[in-house]
């Protein structure tokens, strides 16, 4: 996943629930997978922030640590302009980006 080529909204918005429910038939059933889907997302983006604050971790303390801040806060400012999770998920599942499959026949 690339976080740079996203192009799901920064904000709320309202959208389409016919539009949202259409592939699965049942709006809850959408959501569940909207909602999994976003936990993947977090995770990801939960994992590569530790891993880019990672590198700022020291042991000793120095004056190039005021530097490293800088750096760490333009780090953390970047994830923080990111679209949340939810949204990024809302998108991909109206792109048909989002590979789902049932389980139990009914």
């Amino acid at each position: 996943m690339n976080l740079r080529d996203l192009n799901a909204p920064a904000t709320t918005i309202t959208f389409n629930k016919e539009e949202i429910e259409s592939k699965v038939g049942n709006i809850y059933e959408a959501i569940v997978i909207i909602g999994k889907r976003a936990e993947q997302i977090n995770t990801i983006i939960k994992n590569d922030l530790n891993q880019k604050l990672d590198e700022f971790a020291s042991n000793s303390d120095s004056l190039d640590e005021i530097f490293e801040n800088r750096e760490q806060i333009e780090v953390s400012k970047y994830y923080e302009r990111l679209p949340k999770p939810a949204l990024i998920a809302i998108q991909e599942w109206l792109n048909n980006e989002v590979y789902f499959r049932k389980t139990d026949p009914q």
